[in-house]
């Protein structure tokens, strides 16, 4: 059993367990206070109930008219309590709160291109694949000439708001984009 709690600015001292994987990006402290200031009910944790973190995630609601959105900032279950629905729960609140709260037409996340079990996850949470943003991420090593070099799929779930799919398409994986025209 897990609780399902708002993220804390505390929290930032107890995340380390889940932060601390390959495929998890992670940021500053004043990032994350950002988010916790401006976003906080787009912000939440999983949490054992010995305390220990299980997993969070961190979202904003942007962009303008038919392009207002929620967006999965980031998403991640610590390596020991994958496979038990904890992400599935989290994407449902953003999702919820992305919805009702913020009026947004969808929900999106970008992920590694190379991240097949993550794309297949989100697959089965109702995303598609919007376009492919080429050298999107900085490489797991160190690429060339210390450039970013691993493309993202931009990845979409309309919401109530689009009831007519406005925000997905089905040639998501065919349309490319520049890391630079990307928001």
């Amino acid at each position: 059993m897990s609780v399902l709690r708002p993220f804390k600015a505390t929290d930032l001292f107890k995340f380390n367990n889940v932060n601390l994987d390959i495929w998890t990006e992670t940021y500053g402290i004043s990032f994350y206070l950002t988010y916790l200031s401006r976003w906080p009910d787009l912000c939440s944790v999983q949490e054992a109930p010995s305390g220990r973190m299980m997993g969070y995630i961190i979202g904003k609601a942007e962009g303008d008219g038919i392009e207002h959105h929620g967006h999965v900032t980031a998403i991640t279950v610590a390596p020991e309590y994958r496979r038990l629905g904890l992400a599935r729960k989290m994407m449902n609140l953003l999702e919820l709160i992305s919805d009702d709260v913020y009026k947004g037409f969808f929900v999106d996340l970008y992920v590694r291109c190379t991240n097949d079990l993550a794309i297949n996850m989100y697959e089965g949470f109702g995303y598609s694949v919007y376009r492919r943003v080429e050298q999107y991420y900085g490489s797991l090593g160190l690429g060339k000439a210390a450039k970013d070099e691993e493309d993202a799929f931009d990845m979409r779930k309309p919401l109530s708001r689009d009831p007519h799919r406005r925000s997905v398409r089905t040639n998501g994986r065919g349309i490319i984009i520049n890391a630079r025209e990307a928001p």
